[in-house]
């Protein structure tokens, strides 16, 4: 049945409608609505509308109820708005009707905004009575589904919210509790969560969900394990998909094979329906902590497969080095969607598979994707190691057109890629562009002028970002206390560490450590440099024994540097960097016997020295050269002798 046949009396007017209407069953009347809302009858619900408009009856609270619920079904929400706004006198389960409709369409900041007036009462701006619609459980619970999709204002909005339903008595309903619960997860207020959880008398499956569910989506894996045990170890309520899902999630973060295995067998035991999301969660478990034989079966053995599928079985590939294999799973999809796309390039770069990454990106372009801001993060570290200063101003000017400047990991990385191929003016630029300038930001650049030795420029931006209210971290500091070591700059290191650290609460680091050693020994005070590392608290780290070695060889203090390469060899035994200086050092001072064992040495550990490498931009594209490559034919024109 596709339409509900006019009556006789729709071609009536006046008072004959009304009285045919008021002759039909009310009861018959909702069931015709009701079915229409089953099956989607949009003709027909609408003519069902007409016969009440004819009739000059306006809906009570219970039918126009039924009406939204029609127009929320058939995607017309703009009709159930105006059902809402024709009722006389409006009540709690009429306007619950209407949050639930635009709710179910992810009009969340509507949702909010209605609730908003309701509990000003008067519904201003809108011309509503609604003194008489008293939120209850349903309006609560639906309120605070939207609340934890909008993430509105944190964790404040949601304790203002926990007010409201202990002060008006809700806070014994179980749904209320699971979407305060789930609220304060989506705040990243976990503490808040825990402590509401706790709280609760009744606790059904979805609040043990709502809990595990924030643990592991907030990264607290060993919290989201232990309250799973003590959710088994309740035994009153039986652990569901949902619940394994978030268990899984955290297995594989926390690269807990073990329990993750035992997570898998209970799933096996308990019989579980295997969903998609299930099947992914358990394959994410065995991939990421390198189990990939038994990652690849289940793999083999799943009959249905999405993007998260093969996302995960690729990036785990390319992490554990197995980049073939990778890139076979890769080639055997039909289309690939942008999140597999951006794992296999993030894969490759991690891999230091540079020139295979920008091969990569051209065949993405080519199959109609284009690049979003993970791609271009992704990338940009590649250019850099290729030295492609044009490709990197392609990117450059690609970011600005996608309007991707508002993404601090593109320009982080854009700042960066600059600095390492020596466009300082170009890293800058990209600074003063950005609007968000976070920590990460400001260590970019930071970084960037303290790589290239300018410490003056490093300081005064180090400075700038202080009066900005900005909080350096560990990284920043870092930056700053480099540029200090590379200048030599000991009294600005020196106070740096001192006080500065101290002031933001940050614990000096080893690699902090090794930049004041690195300075002191630049001006040439060995000695103070070794009375500075010998009072570091837990001792003296392989980074800044390595500072002393080099700084030792700088000056040309043999016995100081055999001292210390015998810690450092201790501590690093497989770094060919402190073999090499050690070795340069018994050379330039005419000891050849002993570099010569110190050779032997890094030959014993298996290494082997890498043939230098140069990219020359030529009308063919990048060229490769080996030192002293002649296979091409050009080679002549590049090689000269002076």
């Amino acid at each position: 049945m596709n339409e509900i046949p006019l009556l006789p009396s729709a071609r009536l007017r006046g008072p004959r409608i009304r009285a045919n209407f008021e002759s039909m069953s009310y009861t018959f009347y909702v069931n015709l609505i009701q079915r229409c809302i089953g099956r989607r009858l949009l003709r027909p619900g609408k003519q069902l509308h007409a016969r009440l408009i004819l009739s000059y009856t306006k809906p009570d609270n219970f039918l126009a109820s039924k009406l939204m619920a029609f127009y929320s079904k058939t995607h017309q929400l703009s009709y159930a708005y105006h059902v809402f706004d024709q009722i006389s006198h409006k009540n709690t389960f009429a306007f619950n009707a209407l949050l639930i409709a635009y709710a179910a369409h992810s009009r969340h900041r509507e949702v909010l905004k209605l609730f908003a007036l309701c509990l000003s009462g008067t519904g201003r701006g809108e011309g509503w009575d609604l003194l008489d619609v008293k939120p209850d459980s349903y309006t609560l619970s639906c309120v605070l589904k939207s609340m934890s999709e909008v993430g509105l204002d944190g964790p404040v909005i949601s304790a203002r919210i926990h007010c409201y339903v202990i002060k008006n008595g809700h806070d014994w309903d179980v749904f209320v509790g699971n979407g305060l619960v789930t609220c304060y997860s989506r705040c990243d207020d976990l503490t808040s969560a825990k402590a509401l959880f706790d709280e609760m008398p009744n606790k059904d499956r979805v609040t043990w969900n709502s809990m595990l569910a924030g643990y592991s989506q907030g990264g607290c894996s060993e919290e989201c394990k232990d309250l799973f045990r003590s959710m088994l170890s309740s035994g009153g309520i039986k652990p569901d998909g949902l619940t394994f899902v978030s268990v899984l999630h955290s297995c594989a973060d926390s690269l807990d094979l073990v329990f993750g295995m035992e997570v898998h067998q209970l799933i096996l035991d308990q019989q579980v329906e295997m969903d998609l999301s299930l099947c992914n969660s358990i394959l994410s478990v065995y991939a990421k902590c390198g189990s990939l034989d038994y990652a690849r079966e289940i793999f083999d053995e799943m009959t249905e497969k999405d993007e998260i599928t093969y996302g995960t079985m690729v990036s785990s590939y390319v992490v554990h080095g197995y980049v073939d294999e990778a890139m076979k799973i890769f080639r055997e999809m039909e289309k690939p969607g942008m999140s597999v796309w951006n794992a296999v390039i993030s894969g490759l770069v991690q891999r230091n598979q540079y020139d295979n990454v920008l091969d990569l990106a051209r065949e993405m372009q080519t199959s109609g994707l284009k690049p979003n801001c993970v791609t271009l993060s992704s990338i940009l570290p590649a250019i850099s190691q290729v030295s492609n200063l044009n490709i990197a101003k392609e990117m450059h000017a690609y970011a600005m057109k996608i309007n991707s400047f508002e993404n601090i990991y593109v320009i982080t990385a854009m700042i960066d890629a600059y600095a390492k191929l020596g466009f300082l003016r170009g890293a800058q630029k990209v600074f003063n562009r950005a609007k968000d300038r976070s920590v990460i930001v400001w260590t970019a650049i930071i970084s960037a002028y303290a790589a290239h030795g300018d410490a003056k420029v490093a300081l005064t931006l180090f400075y700038e970002m202080l009066c900005t209210n900005t909080k350096p971290d560990a990284v920043t500091f870092t930056a700053v206390l480099s540029a200090c070591a590379h200048a030599g700059l000991v009294d600005k290191a020196w106070e740096i560490f001192h006080l500065e650290l101290p002031n933001y609460g940050v614990e000096p680091l080893p690699n902090h450590y090794a930049c004041v050693v690195s300075s002191l020994c630049r001006a040439g005070r060995l000695s103070d440099a070794m009375d500075f590392a010998n009072k570091i608290p837990k001792g003296p780290s392989a980074q800044v024994w390595g500072a002393l070695l080099m700084g030792a060889s700088e000056c040309g203090d043999v016995e100081l540097a055999e001292f210390v390469s015998s810690r450092v060899f201790e501590l690093e035994p497989e770094n060919p960097t402190n073999y090499i200086v050690m070795a340069n050092l018994y050379s330039k001072a005419g000891r050849w016997d002993e570099a010569e064992k110190v050779r032997d040495q890094l030959k014993n550990i298996g290494f082997k020295k890498v043939a230098g490498r140069s990219r020359i931009e030529t009308l063919k594209g990048l060229q490769n050269f080996v030192s002293l490559d002649t296979s091409r034919n050009s080679a002549q024109m590049h090689y000269y002798t002076s």
